[in-house]
């Protein structure tokens, strides 16, 4: 099947791109879905799962313990924050409200 692409306008050639770009992706998916399961039929073979063969531990990614509260809201005491991750509202509002940060600590 040729295709004349010299026939073809702007949009016709942009259309024809974009077709044959989203079919390379839908055969790049293909093609690893195939090799996944040959991997996986492979290992099941073995007696194995695969994060045994990979290194991996069973959990997704590090298991972290709990962490112990270092900030506390002082209008809500049940609030509180370990200082890890995204800050939560209320410490934002406490520090734009002029807190200080040792304010808000645990004593």
């Amino acid at each position: 099947m040729a295709i004349d692409i010299k026939s073809l306008n702007h949009n016709q050639l942009s259309d024809l791109i974009a077709r044959a770009e989203a079919r390379q992706a839908e055969l790049k998916k293909e093609n690893a879905q195939k090799i996944r399961a040959k991997i996986a039929a492979l290992v099941k073979a073995e007696g194995l799962d695969f994060d045994e063969v990979m290194g991996r531990s069973k959990g997704r990614g590090r298991a972290r313990g709990k962490v112990k509260a270092k900030y506390r809201n002082p209008a809500d005491p049940s609030q509180q924050w370990s200082g890890r991750g995204r800050q939560p509202l209320w410490y934002v509002a406490a520090v734009k409200a002029g807190k200080k940060e040792k304010d808000l600590l645990i004593a």
